[in-house]
């Protein structure tokens, strides 16, 4: 008798992977968003700015991922007094300057988010762990990311897609506004994914 009930406890066991493989696995809600693009940097002033943002369904900035430090910070040479990019080239990613209210902005909370405009062609990426600019973690709903390019002077184009913190991973719907066309610069921003993960 003992040795039957080895042999089919025995059995149950062998038997067992083969169940638990066969159920489908659960989809998870996503954790984070990741935002790419491909850059290729452009010859002359009054390009190679963007910016990449988060906001929430009210149309409020929750966290800027990144923008370009000309845009914050400008460029000072020789005797000119210093200024924020967007002041003296008002082209400087325009959503962005007027989504994060960024005269209200102090140096320091634009440092937070602010890096230099990137001097090689490559993918450039961005994390957004749904956190808020404080590191506080946001509310569910929906929200929408945004990548704006200032192309060359007055060609901006802006990407858009919504999303939910209850939705599964997978690539976002991204739909995109260009002000004016500019062939000459077009390529400085292609190829923008945004994936939950």
């Amino acid at each position: 008798m003992k040795k039957i009930i080895v042999a089919l406890f025995a059995a149950v066991l062998v038997c067992l992977p083969a169940v638990t493989q066969s159920k489908k696995t659960k989809a998870v809600k996503a954790r984070s968003l990741e935002v790419s693009f491909d850059y290729q940097r452009q010859a002359g002033p009054g390009s190679n700015q963007y910016a990449v943002w988060i906001e929430n369904a009210k149309g409020e900035v929750v966290k800027t991922l990144f923008v370009t430090s000309y845009t914050t910070k400008g460029r000072v040479r020789g005797n000119e007094q210093p200024m924020r990019g967007y002041i003296k080239r008002p082209n400087c990613v325009p959503n962005w300057v007027k989504a994060a209210k960024a005269n209200d902005l102090t140096d320091i909370q634009l440092d937070a988010f602010t890096g230099a405009t990137p001097q090689a062609n490559g993918k450039q990426s961005f994390t957004w762990d749904f956190t808020d600019q404080q590191g506080k973690a946001v509310q569910k709903g929906t929200y929408r990311v945004f990548v704006e390019a200032t192309l060359y002077q007055k060609s901006i184009v802006t990407y858009t897609g919504a999303f939910s913190t209850k939705d599964k991973g997978g690539n976002i719907t991204l739909t995109s506004k260009l002000t004016e066309p500019d062939e000459k610069h077009s390529g400085m921003v292609t190829n923008v994914k945004a994936v939950l993960r």
